[in-house]
């Protein structure tokens, strides 16, 4: 349902999930290893997994081990790495000519921080044409609770539910959990 012509194929994407960024988030084994479950099985399915790693001038810096990866979590040589600077994995990186030239119109979202770069992604993909399903129980984020924000958990209950209910003309949306995820062209 793409409105991106000639982009039947899906992939999954790893947004930020790095040391400094989930360390002390809810359930951050339990995200990891749906992530982890999620990522054996696109690349089970020959299915692009492309991963995302935030830098800054602060937390995360380039090199620094707040911006590695968690060690659960392995990258193949051959699967793209994008470098960002945005939350929007799209600004400012080459995310858009990797999912060109692998004729992708349909992204599996994951990882983190729920309410920054998650729904920062899922807008951009989703106005630049892409379907665009959120992994409910393979995201999350910070408590930012001391700075009046609601409980990492309502942000992460919040985020699967206003998803679920995404529309727009010629493109799906949609929130799953990790057992229902499909990577079949025609899944929602």
């Amino acid at each position: 349902m793409t409105t991106l012509a000639d982009r039947p194929n899906t992939a999954l994407l790893v947004i930020d999930v790095q040391n400094g960024v989930v360390a002390g988030a809810p359930n951050r084994d339990a995200v990891i290893a749906n992530i982890d479950t999620l990522v054996g099985k696109a690349r089970a399915e020959d299915v692009p997994v492309i991963w995302v790693q935030h830098s800054d001038d602060h937390d995360l810096q380039r090199d620094s081990e707040n911006w590695q990866y968690v060690p659960e979590l392995a990258r193949q040589d051959a699967e793209p790495l994008v470098h960002k600077r945005y939350g929007d994995s799209f600004e400012a990186t080459e995310l858009e000519a990797l999912l060109a030239e692998r004729g992708v119109g349909r992204l599996v979202v994951t990882g983190a921080q729920t309410d920054a770069c998650i729904r920062s992604t899922l807008h951009g993909a989703f106005v630049r044409g892409y379907d665009v399903t959120l992994v409910g129980d393979a995201h999350t984020t910070e408590d930012l609770t001391a700075y009046g924000a609601p409980a990492p958990e309502q942000v992460i209950a919040h985020t699967n539910l206003y998803w679920q209910w995404q529309s727009a003309p010629g493109r799906s949306a949609g929130t799953v959990g990790t057992a229902e995820v499909t990577f079949a062209a025609d899944a929602g």
